[in-house]
C-alpha cells in the first residue's frame, strides 16, 4: 500500500501523536474518551476502516469490546471473545502481532467482523508491566498487506496505550475502592450512654484492601463491635469486605454469642465464596454490666487498658480464619470492663512492618495505649505506630472506653 507506506515514512511524528493522547489521558480524559480519541487517530494514521480495543475481564476468561471505530456495534452488543479463541484470542495466546487476509476461514469468533466485509486484520497485544490487558486490532475492507513499518507502529502504539490504560484503570479502581470502603465504614460512631468511641481508617500507600470496622446497637441492648481484614487488595477485597460486613450484621441479629456469629459467617463464606478468607474479631459489649464477650477468627487480640495503669493484650483463644474453618467450633472470651477502662481494636496494618519484628511493633502498640479519652489515645497510637509516613497496608483502629465513674 503505497499511500500507507508514504504516511509512515516518518514514524516518530505519528508516535508523538499517540504519546500526546496518552499524556492527555493521565491529566484529563476518562477511559472511554481516551480510547475513542486514540482509535480515531490510529485509524487515520494507518488509513484503515476499523479499529477496536478489547480488554481482558477480571477473571481473564474473556476479552470484552471496550471501544471501536468503524465497528461500533461491537461495543453496543457487548462482544465477548473467549481467551484463546478466534482472531483476538489468538493474539492473546501468542502475545505477538497476528495478521490474516482470509477472514472467512481464519476461525474468527466474532461474526461482526465477517458481516462488516473485512478483508484483512492486524492485531497486537496490549501489555503493561508484563501483564496482558487486552488486544488492539485494525481492519481493512479492501485487500491489504500491512508492512513491517505499519506493524511496528501498531506495536509501539499499543505499548504506550497499554501503559496509559493501566495507569488510568489503576487510578480509577483505587478511587472506586476508596469510595466503596468509605461508604461501608461508619461515618459517625453511635452515641451510647456510658461508652465513648473513637476510630481511624487510613488507606495504605501501596494498595487499598479489605479492612473495616463496625459498631452497632443490638436488640439485647448490647453493642456489637467488629474489626476485620479480608485477604487481598483492591476492588475484589473491598467487594468481599462489603458482603462480609452485611452478612455479619445479619447474623448478629440472630445469635447472642459472638462465637456463633463468626461460625455462621464462616459457614456462609465457605459455601458461597470458598476462595475468600478474612480475619475477623467480633465483640458484644454489655455496658451496664461492664462485660465484653469477644471471639476472634484469626484476628489480633484487643489491647485492654485499665484505669490504674495496667495495659495488656486480652488473653483469648484465636480460632481459624473465616473461610478456612470447615465448620470448626468458635469460642468466646469474657472480658471485664470496669469504669474508665479502654479497649483497643486494630488491623494488622497498624502493627506489621517490613524489616521489623512483630513482637517489637506489638510492644509499641501496648506502650502507646492508655485508659484515657479515646480521641486522645487514638492520636497517640497513630503517632507512635504510623508517624509521618503512610503505612504500606490499610490501617483500621477503633477505641472504646467505658465512661469513668
Amino acid at each position: 500500500m503505497e499511500n500507507s507506506a508514504s504516511a509512515l515514512r516518518d514514524t516518530a511524528p505519528k508516535l508523538e501523536s499517540i504519546q500526546a493522547i496518552t499524556d492527555e489521558v493521565l491529566a484529563h480524559l476518562g477511559l472511554d474518551d481516551f480510547l475513542d480519541t486514540l482509535l480515531e487517530r490510529v485509524r487515520q494514521i494507518l488509513e484503515v476502516d476499523t479499529a477496536v480495543v478489547l480488554l481482558m475481564e477480571r477473571q481473564a476468561r474473556f476479552l470484552v469490546a471496550a471501544a471501536a471505530k468503524g465497528l461500533e456495534e461491537e461495543v453496543g452488543q457487548d462482544v465477548r471473545v473467549p481467551v484463546g479463541e478466534g482472531f483476538a484470542g489468538r493474539v492473546t495466546a501468542e502475545r505477538r502481532p497476528v495478521y490474516t487476509d482470509d477472514i472467512a476461514n481464519a476461525g474468527v469468533y466474532d461474526p461482526l467482523l465477517v458481516r462488516r466485509g473485512l478483508r484483512a486484520l492486524l492485531g497486537v497485544p496490549l501489555i503493561a508491566g508484563g501483564t496482558l490487558v487486552g488486544v488492539l486490532h485494525v481492519g481493512s475492507l479492501t485487500e491489504r498487506r500491512f508492512t513491517p513499518d505499519e506493524t511496528e507502529f501498531l506495536q509501539v502504539a499499543a505499548a504506550r496505550i497499554a501503559m496509559a490504560m493501566h495507569s488510568l484503570l489503576s487510578r480509577a479502581e483505587r478511587a472506586g475502592v476508596l469510595e466503596l470502603q468509605r461508604s461501608l465504614v461508619p461515618t459517625a460512631l453511635p452515641t451510647v450512654p456510658g461508652v465513648e468511641f473513637a476510630a481511624r481508617y487510613r488507606p495504605g500507600k501501596a494498595s487499598v484492601g479489605g479492612d473495616w470496622y463496625d459498631v452497632f446497637p443490638l436488640p439485647s441492648g448490647e453493642i456489637g463491635i467488629v474489626m476485620g481484614d479480608v485477604a487481598g487488595h483492591g476492588l475484589p477485597a473491598a467487594v468481599v469486605m462489603g458482603r462480609m460486613r452485611s452478612a455479619l450484621r445479619a447474623y448478629a441479629l440472630e445469635a447472642d454469642d459472638p462465637a456463633e456469629v463468626l461460625r455462621k459467617l464462616d459457614r456462609k463464606f465457605q459455601h458461597f465464596e470458598p476462595e475468600a478468607t478474612a480475619t475477623v474479631l467480633y465483640a458484644m459489649c454489655d455496658v451496664g454490666k461492664g462485660r465484653v464477650r469477644v471471639s476472634s477468627a484469626g484476628h489480633w487480640p484487643p489491647v485492654l487498658a485499665l484505669p490504674e495503669g495496667d495495659v495488656r493484650f486480652v488473653d483469648l483463644k484465636t480460632d481459624v480464619l473465616i473461610g478456612l474453618g470447615d465448620d470448626m467450633p468458635h469460642q468466646s472470651t469474657a472480658v471485664t470492663l470496669p469504669p474508665g477502662a479502654l479497649l483497643c481494636f486494630y488491623t494488622d496494618g497498624l502493627v506489621e512492618r517490613r524489616n521489623s519484628e512483630i513482637s517489637h511493633d506489638l510492644s509499641r502498640l501496648r506502650d502507646a495505649v492508655y485508659a484515657g479519652p479515646p480521641e486522645a489515645v487514638c492520636a497517640e497510637v497513630i503517632s507512635a505506630l504510623i508517624g509521618r509516613e503512610r503505612a504500606e497496608d490499610d490501617v483500621a483502629l477503633l477505641l472504646m472506653r467505658r465512661t469513668p465513674g
